[in-house]
């Protein structure tokens, strides 16, 4: 699941920022200051920053530079209020890869997200193939026979992680990780839970494939036998 860290320190504006993520697909990690989030990109890939300007420890544009020596390709889409033409012209020549000034259009925010996660040119990944089973990593779509199936966001980036790893196990809190953000409040029998829930959407739809337990360890996809 593509995850997306958001700098910002205004409490309601993360608040709607992160549902708008959220009800489009992506997992959203919010972070108030610039010390905040140098612990997050350390800590985990991302493939988009939403990054406010004006943070209660600096400038946002500080953490620009941080940005690129820790995650180069990283995409950068600065969403503030400082709206001179000169904060924009400085924000790009920073290294953002776009600037939007409060306040916004909800949709805007979207399309703007969308542009920087866009890949420039290149082949488009194939799809991987399990069973009956296909899933197109760059449109995030699961199809069984052919036929698209639709899947609950956290229920698709559990699928996604698991074929992107398919035949071998992986862990437990890798799992969390890429499908849970950091102010997800989870429960301990979570995981559990959401993996009993996609065996059964995929069992329904004869898709050849399984969910193995590696007890305490993790999971794994493999083509059922």
């Amino acid at each position: 699941m593509t995850r997306i860290l958001l700098v910002e320190d205004e409490p309601e504006m993360a608040r709607v920022i992160a549902a708008k993520l959220g009800k489009s697909g992506f997992i959203t990690d919010h972070m108030r200051t610039l010390a905040e989030a140098h612990g997050a990109l350390e800590a985990h890939s991302y493939a988009c920053v939403l990054l406010d300007r004006r943070l209660p420890d600096g400038d946002g544009m500080a953490l620009l530079a941080e940005i690129r020596k820790l995650q180069p390709g990283l995409r950068v889409l600065v969403v503030t209020a400082c709206d001179a033409v000169n904060d924009r012209i400085d924000g790009l020549d920073a290294g953002a890869d776009d600037y939007l000034t409060k306040p916004f259009d909800a949709d805007e925010l979207m399309a703007r997200v969308r542009a920087c996660l866009r890949r420039p040119g290149g082949e488009r990944l194939p799809p991987v193939v399990i069973g009956a089973l296909s899933f197109d990593l760059d449109a995030r779509e699961a199809c069984i026979h052919g036929e698209s199936i639709v899947l609950h966001r956290r229920e698709l980036a559990l699928l996604e992680t698991l074929v992107r790893s398919a035949g071998r196990v992986v862990l437990r809190t890798s799992l969390m990780d890429e499908i849970y953000g950091f102010d997800d409040d989870i429960q301990g029998n979570a995981l559990n839970i959401l993996v009993s829930r996609l065996r059964r959407r995929l069992s329904d739809h004869c898709a050849g494939v399984e969910i193995h337990s590696a007890r305490g360890i993790g999971y794994l996809l493999k083509k059922s036998t």
